[in-house]
């Protein structure tokens, strides 16, 4: 059985270009030979070639071997999805060699026996279909950064792990199941739920998103399900419940592991019965929604832990994706740096580079408040970099003690100065961010959304601190 695929071989002997169509046809379906290169460029825009088998010398210049480096080079520059396979006398197997390094994909040398050449073959379409595909994923990678509505930044990533999960993206926006978005807190799952949003058929519709985490539990069912005038004491106006504003586009619900279990089994029930009834109405509102959720918490653990319902959990995660940390994804993050230094650069009018050695610094950095750290502190270097270099130190000291606690600073407010505390209260990682927590909102006069951007936490991540610590 003849494999798919297409060979171009391109030689100015034509008895070898007949000898070797004739051996390749045998196992390959579309085989095509060329004793011009100059017709290349012509064959390659009116073919989808996986594979061509090039000689390096022709006729022009049949010692030094450079004409099948430059064709070499026009070959890559037309399509660099193509893989190559030099052909070669035993005597420039060295040039060959330096052809490899040059972009070919494998050499093989002549005369060869038909048995070598059929495996350097079996060899090249594997190579072929991996480049493929890796190139595919970077231009769909790129093309989801591009069209994210609604987000002040782009969803980036090169690296093996991101080239994963936005092909999942890919393939899971085209349809309408609930997808479920894993990860640690800033890692990105907001971008990569508009990400989805906008890969699917509801893309020209709205996105709406809701933090979990933030919402009262008495004020749960009015921000999801909406409310009549009066229907309680501040129901000073009707209000549109987030599950219709979001009809025919998007619902994110994020840091779903928050949520109670009572209000749990009423989100069950609505997505359910795809149906919504407003706090104090009798009247029934059918929802048509495409459901992403998100959360830090494992949810299955959570699940063995009898705090979220397990029902809900099979309601949720149709798909499930896990967003890698920053520190498995290393590749990432010169990417990201230098993205956030172009941004903050721009936005606080103060062109700032950053050299080699210090990316390489950044890179070994652990991050463990993820992509949402790295921009802060980026942003924080930014505005207090006094020369046209980044200040790493301004990144890299308060970065280390920020990994005692990777949503904590080790910032002590005045009255606990650390001349004033003892060694054990001073390295308390409680009181470290208690007193950080105090002194963010001291500086944005009791601003919590401002106070939470700067801590690298969610409104809702906030607000159980500010519980937790009595603040």
């Amino acid at each position: 059985m003849k494999q798919a695929g297409s060979i171009l071989i391109v030689d100015d002997n034509l008895d070898i270009l007949t000898a070797t169509r004739l051996l390749l046809k045998k196992h390959y379906n579309a085989v095509k030979t060329c004793h011009d290169p100059q017709q290349l460029a012509t064959l390659i825009a009116q073919n989808d070639f996986d594979v061509i088998m090039l000689d390096m010398n022709f006729t022009q210049d049949a010692m030094s071997g450079q004409e099948g480096f430059d064709w070499l080079k026009t070959i890559l520059s037309l399509d660099a999805s193509i893989v190559v396979i030099m052909m070669t006398a035993y005597a420039e197997i060295k040039l060959a060699v330096e052809a490899i390094k040059a972009g070919a994909s494998d050499f093989i040398a002549k005369p060869w026996q038909n048995d070598q050449l059929i495996a350097t073959m079996a060899a090249a379409f594997s190579h072929s279909k991996s480049k493929k595909n890796i190139i595919q994923l970077t231009k769909k990678a790129q093309g989801l950064s591009q069209v994210l509505q609604g987000s002040e930044h782009p969803f980036l990533g090169e690296s093996p792990a991101m080239l994963k999960v936005f092909s999942v993206i890919e393939k899971a926006a085209k349809t309408d199941a609930n997808i479920l978005i894993l990860g640690e807190s800033g890692t990105g799952k907001e971008l990569a739920a508009r990400a989805i949003h906008q890969g699917s058929l509801r893309a020209n519709q709205t996105f709406i998103s809701l933090d979990m985490g933030a919402i009262a539990s008495e004020l749960f069912e009015s921000e999801l399900f909406g409310h009549k005038k009066g229907a309680f004491t501040d129901a000073k106006t009707e209000r549109i419940g987030r599950l219709e504003l979001a009809k025919g586009g998007s619902l994110l619900l994020d840091e779903l592991g928050n949520l109670p279990l009572p209000q749990q089994a009423k989100l069950l029930a609505a997505l359910q019965n795809r149906q919504i009834t407003p706090v104090g109405s009798e009247k029934t509102i059918n929802i048509d929604i495409r459901l992403i959720c998100a959360s830090n918490n494992n949810l299955h653990q959570s699940v063995a832990d009898k705090t979220f319902r397990q029902d809900l959990l099979y309601r949720v995660n149709t798909i499930e994706i896990t967003l890698p940390p920053l520190r498995e994804r290393k590749e990432d993050i010169p990417l990201l740096v230098n993205y956030y230094l172009k941004h903050f650069s721009h936005k606080y009018q103060q062109p700032i580079s950053i050299s080699a050695a210090d990316m390489q610094r950044l890179t070994r950095y652990s991050w463990p408040g993820n992509i949402r750290e790295l921009a802060h502190a980026i942003e924080r270097a930014v505005i207090l970099s006094e020369s046209d270099k980044l200040d790493i130190s301004s990144i890299i000291a308060t970065n280390h003690s920020q990994a005692l606690s990777a949503e904590g600073s080790s910032v002590l407010s005045d009255e606990d100065s650390a001349e004033s505390l003892s060694a054990t209260e001073r390295f308390n990682l409680e009181r470290v961010e208690k007193n950080t927590i105090i002194q963010a909102l001291k500086h944005f006069k009791g601003n919590v959304s401002q106070a939470a951007k700067v801590l690298g936490l969610t409104r809702g991540a906030l607000y159980r601190r500010l519980d937790k610590y009595e603040i």
